[in-house]
């Protein structure tokens, strides 16, 4: 992968001294992936309009006829989308003469899940603070209306405008009024809004005894929030639900299922066509591994839930790590809808600070073969519905840089056809995102810039699996998930603590889910359940997550796991410092803000690399007891040194860096003894 980039970067610095100067287009990055393009309404008043209720509701066709372009749509949402159709094929030189394009999307529901909380916090948000600005007199309208551009433009269709950990007030009348200012907004770009709830709202707001799903009293609560609710919003959409999980309150406080509790809450939105997304992130600290759990909880419950309930589940079995396996759950419910759940913020990737484009991961994980109903089974295919936790703030660009528009662009495509790749998807992102030079034609800014830069983001996310969890390894981070902690002790819960899933000694690392383990491997269908068992036939980047394998195993490259982990992370560092390398020559090309944004946020990325690798390293070499290969670099700063030390954050849960862009480590403060 090295080399592939050093040639990119030789081929980048070449093409520039062939063109003739380049002048760059002053961008901010504020109008993110619709800078490009004309207009909307100048789009729609170039074309001839029909709704034609021939065809889906959301689908429409794009075609020529007698020297007129015509764009038919079976709704007013359908032909939104057709008119962002063709205002992105027009940049990316799909609208000649004779087009001809029919589409409709694949998922009917395409949600944005926010975590915003009504103090204007954003749990794992790392663009500002909320976008909805809930704490204000009035809703911030300008910026809900670019919002809604820009969700309507790659199709989404839905938000839940607040966090999962859902706070009772809520669904009080101040709030749902708020939230209806706010629908009346979205609902002009198609899109409807969504409410998490809080399973003890009856008792908080209105002292109700009990959150009993089976009690009539608590049944009438939740029919009467619904009619006040639809009263304020005829098209509200429904209610997100976590529940039981996290120490959260849930039906099973009271000898409930969740398909109680779920059923529950349909049956008060079902008369207004609304929906329950039951989330199926559930786990405690008494069970031997928190992988298995989802479906130790749901897969009993299969067939049990109403029409109108969706299990929404995260795309992984522990919790959007920057790379897991699919959740087996996906290849094992028959009966029941089944929502993706896949995270745009950077929680595990290194916030809005890393370059770390996830059109892969989900790609990755969408394409994967559950075999539940044979080969081509799908994880795709499986899923009904489709939801993505957002990296929404703010932030005038709205998601804290430019490259982390990608991910937000990224889902929404995916969301409307998951068989769209993600390399194709990156090409489209970057040619709309990024204004073409005065003085430079198309083909040379395809070859110069958006070439380089689209190579740049597919290899993205392997670096940070590289230099912070290669192998299979997982949930090596601290309280804020930022940086390297694989020492900490300090979590409450053994399954907060990373110790839980490394679970590196002096025999070997890694977390042993085969039958001698916690048997998560047989929770897949065959053939996974077999090669998932096998040291032999585990891909060797899931090694760590399913076995734990000896410090002198060797590898399909004939290096034991212990050089094969030291090459990972030095190899990581080194993916970074390409990057870096490579945004350089791009700078004639780009705006200069643009240019700086990124080229400070890949210093801060090679640093942090830096941290994880010394932090990772070191600690683990005081299990294996071996040298470093002499193939890496040495280390930087010693792990004793690291053990002392935590990452120092701001008011909003963001990493601090010096002048020098290295992460700013503090000795922690002692607790005065009682």
């Amino acid at each position: 992968m090295r080399k592939f980039f050093l040639f990119l970067l030789a081929v980048a610095t070449a093409s520039f001294t062939a063109c003739t100067n380049p002048q760059p287009i002053p961008q901010d990055g504020t109008e993110l992936w619709l800078a490009a393009g004309r207009p909307y309404e100048e789009v729609l008043a170039s074309v001839q309009t029909f709704i034609n209720p021939a065809l889906p509701a959301e689908g429409y066709h794009i075609y020529d006829a007698d020297g007129v372009r015509h764009i038919d749509a079976g709704s007013a949402a359908g032909l939104r989308y057709g008119v962002y159709a063709l205002q992105r094929a027009e940049v990316l030189g799909q609208a000649a003469k004779g087009m001809d394009v029919e589409e409709k999307p694949f998922y009917d529901l395409r949600l944005l899940n926010h975590w915003d909380n009504l103090d204007d916090t954003v749990e794992r948000g790392y663009a500002g603070e909320s976008m909805w600005e809930w704490t204000s007199p009035a809703v911030p309208e300008a910026r809900i209306r670019h919002y809604g551009e820009l969700c309507a433009s790659i199709g989404l269709n839905g938000a839940v405008l607040n966090n999962v950990n859902s706070n009772p007030l809520m669904l009080d009348a101040e709030h749902i009024a708020r939230v209806a200012q706010i629908a009346d907004i979205l609902r002009e770009y198609g899109i409807r809004a969504y409410i998490a709830i809080k399973w003890t709202s009856p008792i908080a707001l209105d002292g109700i005894k009990s959150g009993d799903p089976l009690d009539p009293a608590v049944r009438q609560w939740w029919k009467d929030k619904a009619a006040e609710i639809y009263k304020a919003i005829p098209d509200f959409g429904g209610f997100l639900v976590k529940a039981n999980s996290e120490g959260q309150a849930g039906p099973q406080d009271y000898g409930r299922t969740h398909a109680d509790g779920a059923n529950m809450l349909g049956e008060a939105l079902a008369p207004y066509g609304g929906i329950v997304m039951w989330r199926a992130f559930v786990y405690s600290p008494t069970s031997p591994d928190r992988a298995n759990q989802a479906l130790e909880e749901f897969l009993p419950l299969d067939g049990k839930f109403a029409d109108n309930v969706i299990v929404q589940i995260k795309n992984g079995p522990v919790d959007f790590q920057p790379r897991e396996p699919f959740s087996p759950l996906f290849g094992k419910l028959r009966n029941t809808r089944m929502m993706m759940e896949f995270q745009i913020t950077q929680e595990y990737l290194g916030f809005s600070n890393h370059v770390a484009y996830h059109g892969t991961t989900w790609e990755e994980c969408l394409q994967s073969d559950t075999y539940r109903d044979g080969e081509g089974s799908t994880v795709a295919k499986m899923v009904t519905a489709i939801a993505g936790v957002a990296n929404t703030g703010q932030d005038p660009n709205f998601c804290g840089y430019v490259l982390a528009q990608a991910n937000w662009y990224a889902f929404g495509r995916l969301a409307w056809n998951p068989n769209f790749s993600a390399e194709e998807i990156a090409d489209e992102w970057i040619r709309q995102t990024f204004l073409v030079p005065e003085g430079m034609s198309a083909g040379a800014f395809t070859a110069k810039f958006v070439n380089p830069l689209r190579n740049l983001l597919m290899a993205s996310r392997e670096a940070v699996v590289n230099y912070e969890m290669p192998l299979g390894l997982h949930h090596l981070f601290g309280g804020t998930h930022y940086g390297p902690i694989p020492w900490d002790r300090t979590p409450p819960r053994i399954d907060w603590q990373p110790r839980y899933y490394h679970q590196a000694d002096s025999a070997g690392i890694g977390f042993d889910r085969t039958p001698s383990g916690s048997d998560n491997v047989h929770q897949y269908n065959e053939p996974l359940a077999s090669r998932f068992n096998s040291l032999e036939t585990c891909p060797e980047n899931l090694l760590l997550w399913f076995h734990h394998v000896p410090w002198d195993y060797k590898l399909s490259s004939g290096r034991t796991i212990w050089d094969e982990l030291c090459l990972h992370y030095d190899s990581g560092i080194g993916q970074v410092e390409d990057f870096q390398a490579l945004w350089e020559s791009l700078k004639p090309y780009v705006s200069p803000i643009l240019f700086e944004e990124v080229a400070t946020k890949l210093d801060i990325q090679k640093h942090d690399a830096e941290w994880w690798r010394d932090a990772c390293v070191g600690y683990f070499q005081t299990f294996s007891r071996q040298p470093l290969p002499s193939e890496v670099r040495p280390l930087i700063i010693p792990v004793d040194t690291l053990m002392q030390k935590l990452l120092q954050s701001d008011r909003l849960g963001m990493p601090i860096h010096d002048e020098n862009h290295n992460p700013v480590l503090i000795k922690p403060r002692r607790r005065p003894r009682p």
